[in-house]
């Protein structure tokens, strides 16, 4: 597979991690109310864990496993407000969707503008079928971007996590590639998409 690519859109450049964002990724990840309504980030975030997960990165790309990007603001590439990923289930042509946005990033639309572009790049480059993504039920914001998105809600996994030691609800949403390619823009909804990416 070639390089994995960079992608520049208005406000944001979706680029790969770097081993010298680990310390940024623990500090900004690291903050409890990021574990709280996440999946898989672990609190306290483990000291060292970012540089042995950014390590994983190049090696999964190549695999055509996942992809990650470091989500960062276009005024200079460099400062880090989030991550996202998809994970890729190859033999089922299936992508699974997750993201964090840091606290002092949170409401001003990096979630949908990130994730936009790097759906697009999982129904192209890495030849996927379905996108799917799944958020804590008591974290409605999540489903609003996935909603954004042009997936559809296909349920609820009643008690399907445990998150310290409390079982939580797990809305599953999703779209396919017909789908995606029918909607205006990527998107359906034109007032949160902030102009086609450039790729690198």
């Amino acid at each position: 597979m070639s390089d994995q690519p960079v992608l520049r859109i208005s406000r944001l450049v979706l680029r790969p991690f770097a081993p010298e964002d680990a310390g940024e990724v623990e500090r900004l990840a690291g903050e409890r109310a990021i574990a709280d309504t996440t999946l898989h980030i672990p609190h306290p975030y483990p000291r060292g864990g970012a540089a042995l997960w950014i390590a994983t990165h190049a090696p999964d790309w190549a695999a055509g496993t996942s992809v990650t990007y470091a989500i960062t603001l276009a005024s200079d590439g460099r400062r880090l407000v989030g991550a996202l990923s998809v994970s890729v289930a190859r033999d089922h042509a299936r992508g699974e969707l997750g993201y964090w946005i840091a606290v002092e990033a949170w409401r001003r639309g990096y979630a949908t503008e990130a994730s936009r572009p790097v759906v697009a790049l999982a129904f192209g480059e890495l030849g996927l079928h379905r996108v799917q993504a799944r958020h804590l039920t008591r974290n409605p914001a999540s489903g609003r971007v996935m909603e954004k998105l042009g997936m559809r809600l296909e349920g609820v996994h009643r008690q399907a996590i445990r998150k310290w030691g409390r079982f939580e609800d797990v809305a599953m949403y999703a779209v396919l590639e017909d789908e995606w390619r029918a909607l205006p823009a990527g998107g359906p909804s034109p007032e949160t998409s902030r102009g086609s990416p450039a790729v690198e």
